[in-house]
């Protein structure tokens, strides 16, 4: 296949290391050295020195050991260049080039620009050095697409003039890298092409698409391939709810008698027929309320009230008993897909969580590759695992065969093996207890159990579905439904039982329900009957497994990419948690509003899965980068009917649409209409999210008056009824009249805003322009509808001049800031224990305060009783509390301090989502540098001595 690169002149200043021309060559030995019988170049002394670049230190670390004194292994610390991250980046002799903004030569067969970063100079250096003392260099990134693309970059960048071959591996023990190191291989460059492909793709996308957002909905937004289809994803599932209509229905729910000898005498059985008709079920209503068909009976009530009561003491009868085997085969080992969603149910670790865990146990050799889509084990994995099973369960537990797990994979270049324990054969979580704790421990036993399980036996049992009929004293004919479970052999869920989605109303496959033992004909009673009434539900909200479940359903993006992609739409602020599920923020609605209205095939579900296909044909060599870009960017009238290509391309669509875009349309979403007849609508501001409907009146320019609404930051979408949004319409936007401020004579008013409510004094109109209004946040124990004038004013007195410092000579203020009280001297800055000492506290107090060591963190944390306690923190065991400090309410485990986001909340957060809070702070902190290394002392030269005279 005929391929295009760039090209970088290492040999030129750093300013300019970056070009958009060259073509890309095939460099799997670059010459120099002299060449023994396997094509490998051998230094003088004839042993061969060989230089292994891998990305991270860790693994370069673990592998140095395994491959002995002749080769050097060394990080490049990930990737060593890419596409300018701003303007600033873009070297000099580019940035009168019309391109230079996107980083890509449109006009030249989309040739990137490619710039080694800053940070990452030091280490092509370090590289370059290596290099020079080596006979051969192996490039051992990862073995799937990016890390192709790292290979190649690093082979363009350094440009080495000795042997260079990829070496690849999916584990990292002693066996798999010694035997890496001896079958090597070339550069795949079709997997480089697609890579490099998709980097395009998603910089043209991102900087043509994103700056329509800034100029339509808000700065600083951002667009994307596939983030912007999740994110559609989550908008839709709230939409949905806020549509949805409940719908209520009732039916009996009866506890039948078998009789003394039955076991259990006992069991539950639920109304599901009525004189020849089914009774009306959840399923039957549709999301506006309604039936979906008409052939049921819907009970309301009073029937279902008046039916349990003819029904008390009648006789009834086993109508029929139906009985067959059941048979559950083992989960298939996991993928990166489902690892990601059996942690998030399992664990309750987020996908960004799990990811990184999983990272590091690869890279300290306990798990093969976590990038992968395929179920498939090797031999040695299956013989491993077939092993384990028999040593820890009986020969009776493990399958008669081995079994194979085989799904279709999109892509077969990344398909290489599951994610399993490394090695020929498997660690137990309880050999690896003393080297792994924490989140990588219990990640590690989730993946051992499930790779033990897939070389299992079957699950068997019997599943049992009994009717039984009845006649009620008012004449109806009745059919009551029981059904059981019964496992008889556990076979692999002995070792390992999935855990279900919350919400979705599953049985899990070890779950039991038993009946007795009852025959056709037989007669029962009901020792009770109970009319329970249900309501329908909206659809769930997704959670970070369902939303990973639903895109791998659709075929969008890859699953390698699905943890940076939900974290990235919650970093851009367009979805929220709360508690597990993902909510969507208001500027989401707007922002899927406008792509759906002008840009609807960018974030067509079908349209993004056909361009993920696509990728992969470029990957397999079934399709040329530059012709698809070509068509993408510029269009192509043979594109296929509807595509991007088929309407002009990315470039004329953004162009086109761009002046027809309403924003104040765009940034409007319905709410409701009120009972006089008023549309209620949400409007995104630059400065948030507000209500807003007309008054009915017109201002004296005849335009029509508006009522305006804050909205509360952490109130879902879905909540915003149209009777709490009238009691947030009730709330006056102008805010309530507390009175005049006897000195200046301003107005002043108090007024519930984006961070809370406040007090502020209302200027005169012929006021300087340059003139801010004071305002002061109320105390936490103040309230909009008590606060006072005189708390006003006391609040808006400040900052309070405390004194002067006798000793520097700077004034001392208290002040109260949005994470609360606090004095301050000059640019030194000390918290105050409470509000009312803002305007307690005397200069005497202050110097005292000042003269105390500075405190980080929150400095009465220790002595403030915590405002809840939770259970043990999942990754170090310590107990964990809730504390109030100066930047809100907090989870620690008494090492880590972890801030409570925005849809936490004191009262309803779970331990898992403390756990999750904290292990994410962890994994943010940086890395504890070690202490150097104490030189020896100098040792003192002897004193010289004089010589005799």
């Amino acid at each position: 296949m005929a391929t295009r690169t760039t090209s970088t002149d290492t040999d030129a200043p750093a300013e300019s290391n970056g070009t958009a021309a060259g073509t890309r060559t095939r460099r799997s030995a670059a010459g120099g050295g002299r060449r023994n019988g396997n094509g490998t170049a051998t230094s003088a002394g004839g042993r061969v020195r060989r230089l292994v670049i891998v990305e991270s230190p860790t693994k370069a670390k673990k592998i140095q050991p395994y491959l002995g004194n002749d080769y050097v292994v060394e990080s490049s610390v990930g990737h060593i260049r890419d596409l300018p991250r701003g303007a600033a980046d873009v070297p000099a002799k580019y940035k009168g080039e019309s391109w230079a903004r996107l980083g890509v030569d449109v006009d030249n067969e989309f040739h990137p620009l490619y710039i080694v970063t800053p940070e990452k100079k030091s280490k092509v250096s370090e590289l370059k050095d290596l290099l020079k003392d080596a006979d051969e260099l192996l490039l051992a990134t990862d073995p799937d697409r990016e890390g192709e693309a790292i290979a190649w970059h690093l082979l363009d960048t350094l440009r080495p003039k000795i042997p260079v071959r990829r070496m690849v591996f999916h584990e990292i023990t002693e066996p798999a890298i010694r035997a890496a190191a001896e079958n090597t291989r070339e550069l795949d460059q079709d997997l480089v092409d697609a890579q490099e492909t998709r980097r395009i793709l998603d910089r043209l996308y991102g900087y043509e698409v994103s700056p329509v957002l800034w100029k339509k909905v808000m700065p600083k937004l951002s667009a994307g391939r596939v983030q912007s289809v999740a994110t559609r994803l989550i908008v839709q599932r709230e939409r949905e709810r806020m549509a949805f209509v409940s719908a209520g229905y009732w039916d009996i729910a009866a506890t039948m008698d078998a009789g003394a000898d039955a076991t259990p005498r006992q069991f539950g059985s639920r109304l599901v027929s009525v004189d020849g008709s089914r009774v009306a079920a959840g399923r039957d209503f549709g999301p506006d309320g309604k039936l979906r068909n008409t052939d049921v009976t819907v009970l309301d009530e009073a029937s279902a009230r008046r039916l349990a009561e003819s029904l008390e003491g009648r006789d009834l009868t086993v109508g029929s008993v139906e009985s067959k085997p059941y048979t559950r085969r083992p989960y298939a080992p996991f993928m990166t897909s489902t690892l990601q969603q059996e942690a998030g149910r399992k664990l309750r670790f987020s996908a960004e969580r799990t990811m990184r865990s999983a990272q590091r146990l690869y890279e300290n050799g306990y798990i093969t590759y976590m990038r992968t889509d395929s179920t498939t084990l090797s031999d040695a994995a299956i013989q491993a695992a077939r092993a384990q099973a028999r040593e820890l369960y009986g020969d009776s537990y493990v399958a008669p065969s081995p079994r194979q797990y085989t799904r279709k994979v999109k892509n077969a270049q990344e398909a290489h093996e599951a994610i399993r324990p490394a090695g020929d054969t498997f660690r137990t979580p309880g050999e690896i207890a003393r080297e792994v704790d924490g989140d990588d421990f219990r990640l590690y036993e989730l993946i051992w159990q499930r790779t033990v399980a897939s070389q299992m036996a079957d699950a068997r049992g019997t599943t049992v579905s009994v009717r039984i009929n009845g006649t009620a004293a008012t004449g109806e004919d009745v059919v009551f439904a029981s059904s059981g479970r019964t496992i008889t052999f556990p076979g692999f869920l002995k070792a390992y039982v999935e855990t279900i989605e919350e919400g979705s109303g599953g049985q899990a496959d070890d779950a039991e329900s038993r009946l007795p033992q009852l025959t056709e004909g037989q007669a029962l009673t009901a020792a009770e009957l109970t009319p329970e009434g249900h309501s329908t539900n909206p659809p769930a909200r997704f959670t970070e497994p369902s939303l990973v479940s639903k895109l791998e359903e659709l075929g969008i993006g890859r699953p390698s990419t699905y943890a940076s992609i939900i974290k990235t739409i919650q970093d851009r602020g367009y979805v929220w948690k709360k508690g597990s599920a993902l909510v969507p923020s208001w500027v989401a609605f707007a922002v899927v509003g406008l792509l759906e209205h002008h840009f609807g095939r960018l974030v067509d579900y079908d349209f993004t899965a056909a361009m993920e296909d696509e990728l992969d044909a470029i990957s397999s060599g079934n399709l040329t980068r530059n012709a698809w870009l070509t068509g993408f960017y510029f269009g192509d009238g043979a594109g296929s009917e509807g595509s991007v290509a088929k309407a002009g391309g990315l470039k004329k669509l953004v162009g086109v649409n761009l002046e027809e875009i309403d924003a104040r349309e765009i940034n409007s979403i319905p709410l409701f209409t009120d009972s006089q007849g008023r549309e209620a609508v949400v409007r995104v501001g630059r400065y948030g999210p507000y209500m807003e409907r007309p008054t009915g009146e017109t201002d004296a320019e005849g335009k029509p008056k508006t009522q305006r609404a804050n909205l509360p930051e952490d109130l879902p979408p879905d909540e915003l009824t149209e009777e709490i949004a009238e009691q947030l319409f009730s709330v006056p936007q102008e805010g309530r009249s507390l009175g005049t401020d006897p000195v200046t004579g301003h107005e002043i008013v108090a007024k519930d805003g984006r961070y809370g409510p406040f007090v502020t004094e209302l200027l005169p109109e012929d006021a300087p322009k340059k003139t801010k209004p004071r305002t002061g946040s109320l105390f936490k124990d103040m309230s909009l509808e008590t606060v006072t004038l005189d708390d006003a004013l006391k609040l808006l007195s400040l900052p309070r001049l405390v004194g002067t410092d006798p000793e520097s000579g700077e004034e001392i203020t208290a002040q109260n800031g949005r994470y609360g009280p606090y004095l301050k001297k000059g640019t030194d800055s000390r918290s105050l224990t409470s509000e009312d000492q803002l305007f307690t506290v005397t200069l005497d107090e202050a110097v005292e305060i000042y003269k105390q060591p500075k405190q980080r963190g929150r400095r009465t944390a220790a002595a403030t009783p915590p405002l809840r306690e939770l259970g043990e923190d999942a990754s170090t065991g310590k107990k964990m509390v809730i504390k109030d400090g100066r930047f809100g309410p907090y989870v620690t485990d008494g090492e880590t301090n972890a801030s409570l986001r925005k849809g936490d909340s004191v009262e309803e957060i779970t331990d898992e989502r403390a756990s999750e809070l904290l292990a994410e702070r962890r994994a943010k902190a940086p890395a504890k540098k070690k202490a150097p290394a104490r030189k020896p002392a100098a040792k003192k030269a002897p004193a010289r001595k004089t010589p005799a005279k």
